[in-house]
């Protein structure tokens, strides 16, 4: 049977159901027959043979297989990626998939398939003075691709020989081109022309840097790659989950980027995920290259320790669970983000806004929350943060995005500048029904002051356990029951899988953090802001319209 067959048959029993498998991986199957038939694409079948014909010429160099000394055998999964990213061209003959995003779970053999890759684009793919990068935030990670690919080329004389291959410690060369295949740690410097880069455990990456460069630096080829490998991860902030949200919204047709191959293996919404179903259905080498008595050990000890069930479910089947530790159901929150949601449809309603200022150099929040309405049957709400211009230009690199995508203000200098909160709140109370502003007194007394001055009502809400029980747990509820709408803000999102849940012995529950860089600051801003909606009973009149600050 050729490759393409083995393809088609693995794409018709995805769509069959005959394979298990969840809503990604069968738009990506779905994708590939309409792609077939566009004749804006020409589907290289020589192409596509040959790159699945090298992949399985090449040795495995650990584990069970390699002491047989035997090749690599693509599993079908395998062969469907290889022939979408080799077989798809334009009409003008170049390679029409420049970057690929695959999001499998561990030991489905993605990096010794992917360095396997990485030696064709340095050897096969035609590319003079090639230039492939796999690139990581450790050493360590970095060579789980390059290790497997020197020792590839190491076993391979013949390959050598044919394409003149040096091996050397640190970089895989070809010295009459120019060609090289190397490891990259960190942020890159500039200068660099990479024909490939490879982003490996993508999730890990607390920003885009390194990508950005490898992409900004593959201007000058014809036929460049840049691969994103990954498990699922916790940092629903960082670039690995937006490129995820992209491939998705690619993948289900609401976004068009004929450039993008995605695929993310993982279970579907509804799933459980304490059954053998949701394993066989994430991991598409389940009882390959994954060991089905291993996985049940795995998912045994899940069962046993709550500890470990983030693990298990991010490790195993691929689902992104929040903050290793983490407190909100992140799959349920996402079903809460509504992209149409507009506070303008808001305008003159009744409205809690909820203040947390942190410290001077940090992030501060504004959360406005509308009860039930007839604008709306849930609870909506909206989230204004701030940050000074220079936690923004020499901080995490993502507030630069969220800053240029309107997601967070900044304010000149080295601290907030309370001035555009005391603005953004002067504004919130002309166009909406201010019932009240909670506000924790930590550095927040002048600006009280100020806004009591302007007519808004302010209330003292106590950072404490007693204050923060309940409507944490009311806030958990609402987005368990999607009776609450937020915004599709990056931000937001971020934080709250960045919260976990601080217990006492009377099971009262307090947000809290893993580390100080995971910011919560617009979580606890809302639970502030509901926990004074709940107490003042959603949208009825709040009696300290009438009598200035109160202490909670």
């Amino acid at each position: 049977m050729s490759y393409i067959d083995a393809a088609g048959d693995y794409v018709d029993s995805v769509i069959s159901g005959e394979i298990p498998a969840c809503l990604h991986v069968k738009n990506a199957c779905k994708r590939f027959v309409k792609d077939l038939d566009d004749d804006r694409f020409v589907f290289d079948v020589y192409e596509a043979e040959r790159w699945c014909r090298f992949l399985e010429k090449i040795p495995h160099v650990k584990g069970k297989w390699a002491a047989k000394t035997e090749k690599l055998k693509l599993s079908p999964w395998q062969i469907f990626c290889t022939v979408n990213i080799f077989g798809f061209k334009l009409k003008n003959g170049r390679r029409r998939f420049r970057e690929v995003y695959i999001e499998v779970p561990r030991k489905n053999g993605k990096s010794f398939w992917v360095a396997g890759i990485g030696v064709g684009m340095l050897a096969i793919d035609g590319e003079h003075g090639a230039e492939v990068y796999c690139g990581a935030t450790s050493e360590k990670q970095a060579w789980e691709i390059f290790s497997p690919a020197k020792k590839i080329c190491e076993q391979l004389p013949a390959l050598q020989a044919k394409y003149g291959i040096n091996v050397n410690a640190k970089t895989l060369t070809i010295l009459s081109n120019g060609s090289k295949f190397e490891p990259v740690i960190g942020n890159p410097g500039d200068g660099a022309s990479p024909s490939c880069g490879i982003a490996d455990e993508f999730h890990e990456h607390d920003n885009s840097n390194l990508v950005d460069t490898f992409t900004t630096g593959m201007g000058a080829r014809e036929n460049p790659l840049m691969i994103h490998i990954t498990t699922a991860g916790s940092d629903m902030g960082g670039p690995c989950y937006d490129k995820r949200g992209d491939v998705i919204k690619i993948l289900n047709g609401s976004v068009e980027d004929e450039s993008i191959f995605g695929i993310i293996y993982t279970v579907d919404d509804g799933d459980d995920w304490q059954t053998v179903d949701a394993q066989i259905k994430a991991n598409p080498n389940y009882g390959i290259s994954v060991d089905a008595e291993f996985l049940e050990g795995q998912l045994k000890q899940a069962l046993r320790s709550p500890a470990k069930q983030s693990a298990y479910k991010t490790k195993h089947l691929n689902m992104w669970v929040g903050a290793k530790a983490a407190w909100m159901n992140m799959i349920a929150y996402q079903k809460c983000r509504v992209e149409s949601l507009s506070i303008d449809d808001f305008v003159g309603m009744p409205c809690y806004v909820g203040m947390d200022l942190a410290s001077k150099c940090d992030v501060a929040a504004l959360a406005i929350l509308f009860p039930p309405s007839e604008i709306s049957t849930k609870w909506s709400v909206f989230f204004k943060f701030y940050l000074p211009e220079s936690a923004i230009l020499g901080g995490n690199s993502r507030y630069k995005g969220w800053h240029a995508a309107g997601w967070l203000t900044s304010t000149p200098g080295n601290v907030t500048d309370f001035g555009y909160i005391e603005d953004d709140l002067k504004d919130i109370g002309h166009k909406f029904d201010v019932r009240e502003v909670v506000f924790d007194p930590y550095n927040a007394t002048q600006i009280s002051t100020r806004m009591m001055a302007e007519g808004l009502p302010m209330v003292e809400y106590g950072a404490t356990v007693k204050n923060f029980s309940e409507p944490m747990k009311e806030l958990e509820a609402l987005i368990l029951k999607q009776d609450i709408n937020f915004q599709d803000d990056p931000v937001i999102r971020w934080m709250f899988g960045n919260v976990v849940a601080k217990l006492d012995k009377k099971d009262n529950i307090f947000p809290d953090k893993e580390k100080n860089e995971n910011k919560i600051d617009g979580v606890v801003a809302l639970i502030m802001s509901l926990g004074r909606a709940i107490i003042n009973g959603g949208a009825l009149r709040s009696v300290y319209d009438d009598r200035g600050v109160r202490s909670v």
